[in-house]
């Protein structure tokens, strides 16, 4: 939930030979180690889910389950374990594990009990103030030294979710049928052991080692234990997925705004004096938590916290969403994150469930920042040195490292387990072991820190037994007799699909409003696409799509056939071509759908849509050149020729009106109109995104954000004289985009381009650079232009082309009391275009979005040359 980017993730012989290693270490070491089990309980003989169990002076520990219960791997020795639970008085007890061949497990149970706050300990200078003030201001001064103190680390993660259906309807929104197989209970269990390690400023990279799914054991977890990483040191905690704007941390700096605080007591707690502190918005739909917060005395840090947002806090589809932090000190007189859990309820659209996300922390390696100060370290007299006398020698520098050698330092484990500067330029932020998903439950048994309940005994078993039936072809033939059933409300909406899951293949059909379309051109017009796509079980797959289409008033069949193979997920090559006799807009981008052109044509008398004819075959290849950097290679060639209105027929008859021909209105050239010719066109495009971070799964990478822009290249040459084309023209452009998040002010989104025609011997209008306009109420797309005609300025001369808009996610309206509860976000727009007929055109548009969760409405107006030249509403919708 917390950030869970359901985005999805090779590893190289070296880096497998350090893993490998690794893993006979330890599991050679942990040959002697003796079992640590047993229960927590609180004051009424119940077990507390998540508490924490840990060895002093120590990272090693564990956290309960939902059950109360709990497990730890023990070195022989002597040992002090600690146990503690948020709110709870903590308790250690002293535990000796014998070295023996085959050690027993050692069944410790403990009771915890309510934590009881003194008043009467607070020592902090209030000058009269609220004490819970006091404390406050002293967390916020050291907010920033706490957050930086880690300079790096590197730690194993244990992280285990668990998702739950108590219920689920028949159909969503009453119309899409809900999947047979979709029942109450757990929906998603799954455990994963990584190896994490971080570096200031916020950058992490983990190694997932082993990954276990219920029910399929082909599939990685979609834990990433760097996204669970909250971190309340920062002013704003991210949560996409669950809130867009994220919320203020009542540590912030600017905290004081947004909460309230108060004292609730002092304890002493395992040596600590620990003040607990009720956090309190002062705005409850703000973008803030509730809940408490231990604090350290002295040090003025977290001990631990436990926090929760509900739908006050404009959190989309989970009800309640609570966070509980455990934190620890390590080596180096720092304090690390130990434990932390998520638990949420989630509703909407007729599902209801719940679950959970936990994550334990073990074995730090830390490296504490150069201004945190150490312990004094008492100092050992040395013998004498030997007196020698040498000639002195100048120290040679250190040749720099080859470009291979750099290479080597990224691509290999931390040093002595410290991340180093050189680890972390590379961008692979996430690396999945080929063989995680391979480990036995003899591994799982030995290595899983927190035991599993008895529901998710059941379930493992239960999943993992009908894994083999579930997988055969007469249970997944029965489920897909089920879910192939045909609906007309689904063939109107979205199509129809026939799958054969064994098979891994799907035939689909468009909808209804695809197939039967009209237009001047052609009348009413039959158009049915039916795709065929294979799957393989390493991922590759292929689609084959032909289409067929007749026009009833021109009485004209027409034919295309297309392809698509996917054969290398890893660098992301496909191969694909399309060819047939098929009519084209003369923007081949399809401004207007044939769905709302039908409309408007039929109701308003309006045939935006200009179609021509052209007999073709195109092919094209694409793939990643290098990380970040990808590129489409394509070859076109293509009969072209002019198509003419054959009807006006019209549902409802608008006397003002008249349909205007098949030829597109431009203000570069008298006409439009074009004699039959031959066109051969290559292009490259290019799209290069620096510093793009990446997830690497054994079967395909998945690429992720940067903090730099995408930008683009893009270059399209006419070949004349070749094949008997006509064409000869060389056309350009470059453009830059990026989404950008602004925390508490919403999100930003921009594009830019700017393109010209180098050579323009020969070209036609469908060749020119086409905008995409929308003169329809219905938008399809609210990135680009909105009231801008649909070629009368498309150009064959230099232009420049912006896009901004910015979504306020609520900044605004939710601090109007009647509007905030209808969860409606603010939305501005500003479009712009230049060329030398249209001068300086602009749009200028504000909206509003997540009207009904899913429909967006802005009233925008057109500008050109600083005079006003249009207005209107436009409507679209989305999640």
């Amino acid at each position: 939930m917390f950030s869970l980017k359901l985005s999805l993730f090779s590893v190289k012989r070296k880096n497998l030979l350090y893993v490998l290693c690794g893993w006979f270490c330890l599991l050679t070491a942990g040959a002697e180690a003796g079992v640590l089990k047993g229960k927590v309980t609180d004051e009424k003989g119940e077990g507390l889910a998540f508490a924490t169990v840990y060895l002093q002076g120590s990272t090693v520990g564990s956290t309960t389950n939902e059950q109360g219960d709990y497990q730890l791997m023990v070195d022989p020795g002597k040992h002090t374990v600690v146990f503690q639970y948020v709110g709870y008085k903590s308790q250690t007890r002293a535990i000796e594990v014998v070295e023996e061949e085959t050690p027993k497990p050692l069944v410790l149970n403990v009771q915890l009990l309510p934590d009881v706050y003194n008043l009467n300990e607070v020592r902090v200078s209030l000058s009269g103030k609220n004490p819970a003030y006091g404390i406050m201001e002293q967390v916020i001064a050291k907010r920033e030294y706490h957050l930086k103190e880690v300079q790096a680390f590197t730690a194993q993660v244990y992280v285990k979710g668990l998702q739950r259906l108590i219920n689920v309807p028949k159909r969503v929104l009453g119309i899409m049928k809900v999947p047979a197989g979709l029942k109450p209970g757990i929906l998603y269990l799954s455990e994963s052991v990584s190896e994490m390690s971080f570096m200031q400023p916020g950058k992490y990279r983990e190694r997932m080692i082993s990954s276990k799914v219920s029910g399929n054991s082909r599939a990685f977890s979609f834990n990433q234990a760097s996204e669970f990483n909250v971190n309340f040191y920062q002013n704003l905690v991210k949560a996409q997925g669950v809130n867009e704007r994220g919320f203020v941390s009542p540590l912030a700096n600017n905290a004081l705004f947004f909460y309230k605080y108060e004292l609730v007591g002092s304890s002493q707690n395992n040596g600590h004096l620990i003040h607990r502190i009720k956090v309190i918005p002062k705005r409850k739909t703000d973008p803030v938590v509730t809940g408490y917060l231990y604090i350290v005395d002295g040090s003025w840090r977290l001990q631990s916290l436990n926090l929760y947002v509900t739908k006050d806090q404009q959190i989309e589809f989970v009800d309640t969403l609570r966070i509980t932090q455990q934190f620890t000190p390590a080596a180096g007189n720092v304090w690390v994150l130990q434990s932390q859990k998520f638990t949420f309820d989630v509703e909407g659209y007729g599902f209801k469930g719940n679950g959970y996300f936990m994550a334990v922390y073990s074995k730090y390696r830390v490296k504490p920042a150069p201004f945190v100060k150490q312990p004094p370290v008492p100092a050992t007299p040395a013998a004498p040195a030997p007196v020698v006398s040498a000639p002195v020698v100048a120290a040679a520098p250190a040749p720099k490292p080859t470009r291979k050698e750099r290479k080597a330092l990224r691509n290999a484990p931390p040093p002595n387990g410290v991340p180093n500067a050189e680890f972390f330029k590379k961008k692979e932020v996430l690396l999945i072991e080929k063989d995680a998903n391979t480990r036995d439950s003899a591994y799982w048994s030995e290595i899983r820190p927190v035991p599993l309940t008895e529901e998710e005994v059941v379930d493992y078993h239960t999943k993992d037994s009908l894994q083999v039936i579930k997988e055969s072809k007469p249970y997944q033939d029965s489920l897909d007799q089920k879910n192939n059933k045909f609906s007309v409300t689904g063939l109107l909406l979205s199509g129809y699909s026939y799958r054969n899951s064994f098979e891994r293949t799907r035939f689909s059909m468009e909808p209804v409003t695809r197939i039967w379309q009209y237009n001047t051109v052609e009348g009413l017009v039959a158009n049915l696409r039916i795709a065929y796509t294979k799957q393989f079980e390493d991922r590759r797959s292929y689609t084959i799509a032909p289409t067929v289409r007749y026009g009833f008033s021109n009485q004209k069949a027409q034919a295309k056939l297309q392809g698509t193979y996917n054969y290398d997920l890893v660098k992301r090559r496909a191969v694909g071509f399309e060819g047939g006799r098929f009519v084209s807009q003369f923007n081949a981008t399809e401004p207007i759908t044939p769905f709302v052109n039908t409309v408007y044509t039929l109701l308003l008398k309006e045939n935006y849509q200009k179609l021509y004819q052209r007999e073709y075959l195109r092919l094209w290849h694409n793939r990643e050149l290098v990380n970040g950097l990808s590129a489409t290679f394509m070859v076109d060639y293509a009969q072209r020729e002019m198509l003419f209105n054959t009807t006006d027929y019209v549902l409802r008859d608008r006397v003002s009106r008249v349909f205007t021909p098949n030829e597109p209105q431009n203000a570069e050239l008298a006409t439009t109109a074009f004699p039959r010719h031959e066109a051969l066109t290559a292009t490259v495009s290019l799209s290069y995104r620096p510093g793009a971070e990446y997830i690497s799964h054994p079967d395909r990478k998945i690429n992720l954000g940067s903090k730099w822009p995408t930008f683009n290249f893009y270059y399209r040459k006419g070949l004349s004289n070749v094949l008997g084309s006509d064409v000869d023209y060389d056309f350009v452009s470059v453009g830059i985009s990026d989404y950008l998040q602004l925390g508490l002010l919403g999100a930003s989104e921009y594009s830019a381009s700017v393109g010209t025609f180098w050579r323009k011997n020969q070209l036609y209008f469908m060749d020119f650079k086409h905008f995409s306009g929308n003169r329809t109420i219905l938008s399809g797309d609210f990135s680009g232009f909105q009231l801008l005609d649909y070629y009368q300025y498309s150009t064959q001369k230099t232009y420049i082309e912006a896009h901004y808009s910015h979504h306020f996610n609520g900044f605004i309206l939710n601090k109007v009391p009647l509007l905030r509860k209808l969860k409606w976000q603010e939305v501005g727009s500003v479009n712009y275009l230049h060329t030398n007929v249209a001068g300086h055109y602009l749009e200028l548009g504000v909206g509003l979005e997540h009207l009904f969760k899913v429909f967006r409405v802005d009233f925008v107006t057109g500008f050109q040359e600083r005079q006003k030249v249009s207005s209107g509403i436009r409507v679209g919708y989305g999640f």
